[in-house]
């Protein structure tokens, strides 16, 4: 069997509140191969959580315990600083799920990625910036020369988004993290975005951990899901069965889609179950 890309067991994130401590994330498990995963779930079930703690981006005081958490066998559960940072951006990247908010508002977008680039790759100015523009070519932006020397106010946000991947993508790591990258686009420019995402994955050989609230959009774009609920993964399944998922919570969600071809009067609401939890 081919070793994971990335292992982690019993990933937990607790952050203590005046009630006591808050598990935002509590004892999951998964492994990433070389494929599209989605982590699909209502706000505030953890999903962000958990892309967050892989890249060591959960501050103090809150705090990420696991008993495994491996890239490729090596251990990168709260390493510090120094060697996380050799390894964010590096072998692992994270597309955030708004690029207005991503984005240096007062550098080009030139700029960002040629320092983005620099970063990991140690390579000299004038080759950097070959880099950034044809990564810039490579999400399909055209004119890539006059992108390279706009700020981000000055571009779309399916462009912005773009960039943000061009940008990821440049150190050529192992690992992308997209955390709902297409919420905010509409629906023709969100398909180009998922079509360049899909090519350079499949291209490069790496991992994806989709992170969405679209349970429709992972069914058709990923190759498997997983399903969280209140920090814990209630369910893991292959994409193509998500309509046919037996557990409740993943039912419930399902049922709260509108469709067109059963149209109903009311959607139902989801009732919650304490036994969900795992308590």
């Amino acid at each position: 069997m081919t070793e994971p890309l990335l292992s982690v067991r019993d990933l937990r994130v607790t952050f203590p509140t005046r009630q006591g401590e808050f598990q935002a994330v509590r004892g999951i498990d998964f492994d990433l191969g070389r494929e599209r995963l989605g982590v699909v779930g209502e706000s505030g079930s953890g999903k962000s959580m958990t892309g967050r703690a892989i890249l060591g981006l959960v501050r103090p005081p809150g705090r990420v315990e696991a008993a495994r958490m491996e890239l490729e066998g090596q251990s990168i559960l709260n390493l510090p600083d120094r060697q996380m940072r050799a390894i964010r951006g590096g072998r692992i990247s994270m597309v955030m799920q708004d690029p207005k908010f991503s984005l240096n508002p007062v550098m080009t977008v030139g700029q960002q990625i040629i320092e983005a680039y620099r970063l990991h790759a140690r390579a000299p100015r004038a080759a950097a910036r070959d880099k950034a523009l044809q990564m810039l070519e490579a999400v399909q932006i055209r004119d890539p020369e006059r992108v390279m020397d706009s700020y981000p106010h000055q571009v779309s946000g399916g462009m912005g988004q773009r960039i943000m991947i061009a940008m990821m993508l440049a150190p050529n790591p192992q690992i992308l993290i997209a955390d709902e990258p297409t919420s905010a686009l509409d629906v023709s420019v969100r398909t180009e975005v998922l079509h360049i995402m899909d090519r350079l994955v499949r291209d490069r050989g790496m991992g994806l951990i989709f992170i969405s609230h679209d349970l429709n959009l992972v069914a058709q774009f990923c190759d498997r899901v997983l399903i969280m609920y209140a920090g814990r993964v209630v369910e893991t399944l292959p994409a193509r069965d998500l309509h046919r998922a037996q557990h409740p919570y993943t039912r419930g969600l399902l049922n709260s889609l509108p469709r067109l071809d059963a149209p109903v009067d009311r959607l139902p609401v989801l009732e919650r179950q304490d036994s969900w939890k795992g308590l």
